[in-house]
């Protein structure tokens, strides 16, 4: 299904790993929380804090930060978490994905989707996740 130019969203709600949006026109929308992991770390109240603004085409989580327009919904991808990234998280769950993405130079919510599956990284990359992560192996190697 795809969004009208002038579909706009009436309701928003939660259930399960899942955001809902109805629209305008009757349809109902649905994202996997994976797909906005600020929201999917956020607690029920912090999710259930939004407001539908501009018009009815987009959502805002003020005290969040977070925006997603309508547009979002439309979007197919669903998690994949058998991926490199996600596995290589698996395997060091020790990791902490902010500083990650931190000294990778990204925001800690494109990492989140790169591990999640919802985005892919480029080789460009993946290399360097790894080239982070191979850093902070020689730097424990160290100590």
């Amino acid at each position: 299904m795809k969004m009208t130019e002038s579909e706009t969203i009436v309701k928003v709600w939660f259930e399960g790993d899942r955001i809902f949006i109805l629209s305008s026109e009757g349809k109902e929308y649905s994202r996997p929380l994976e797909a906005f992991p600020l929201l999917k770390e956020a607690s029920e109240n912090e999710r259930n804090d939004v407001s539908i603004v501009l018009h009815g085409t987009a959502l805002r989580w003020k005290h969040l930060d977070e925006d997603i327009h309508i547009s979002s919904f439309y979007q197919t991808e669903e998690p994949n978490e058998f991926n490199e990234v996600a596995a290589i998280f698996r395997q060091f769950p020790q990791l902490n994905v902010s500083e990650v993405a931190r000294s990778m130079g990204i925001n800690k919510s494109l990492l989140s989707k790169y591990i999640y599956g919802i985005k892919k990284p480029s080789p460009k990359r993946m290399m360097q996740i790894k080239e982070v992560l191979h850093v902070l192996g020689q730097r424990l190697v160290a100590v």
